[in-house]
């Protein structure tokens, strides 16, 4: 999938999923995992419930919700690569992230999920930093995309997080917040 350069749903590109990364690129991969949490600090900082109540585009999701997204679709991503890691082609199944939005934890203050964001990055790094590099070509059946290996999904998620802080950021350059 290609987007127009312009396109707001996706402010640094498509996903560009690698399925297996060499050593090198794999760690840089996880250290962008690990970076996520202040780069969620930094971006939301100082920003008001006015501001925090504001879509990053039209039919978007508002930074609040972009916040408990984060938190929820990153405890999902932890607890897929676990099971892949641990049980023989487990099933990886889908969630409704929009009906996940609408709950009422989504769209209350993003205090708690922030302390999700960087628990949980900093329990999952320390996960996929001790795995031998043969864990990584493991694969779970995702519902909708087929067989996917540890890599994939490290790639998803490296990619996921920078995704969603550039939504916050390209709407505060945007707006002058």
């Amino acid at each position: 999938m290609s987007a127009a350069p312009d396109d707001l749903r996706y402010p640094i590109g498509p996903l560009a999923m690698v399925a297996a990364y060499d050593p090198v690129a794999r760690a840089a991969a996880i250290a962008q995992i690990a970076a996520l949490p202040a780069q969620l600090h930094g971006a939301v900082r100082g920003l008001s419930a006015a501001h925090l109540d504001t879509r990053y585009r039209d039919g978007g999701w508002t930074l609040r919700q972009v916040v408990h997204h984060l938190a929820d679709s990153h405890l999902n991503a932890y607890v897929r690569c676990k099971l892949v890691a641990t049980e023989q082609e487990p099933q990886l199944k889908v969630w409704d992230e929009n009906a996940w939005a609408l709950l009422p934890d989504a769209n209350g203050p993003i205090g708690n999920s922030l302390l999700i964001v960087s628990s949980l990055h900093e329990r999952w790094v320390q996960f996929l930093r001790a795995l031998p590099a043969t864990a990584f070509a493991r694969t779970g059946i995702h519902t909708q995309r087929g067989p996917i290996s540890l890599d994939a999904l490290v790639s998803i998620y490296s990619w996921h997080g920078a995704h969603h802080v550039a939504h916050i950021t390209s709407l505060r350059r945007s707006r002058g917040w």
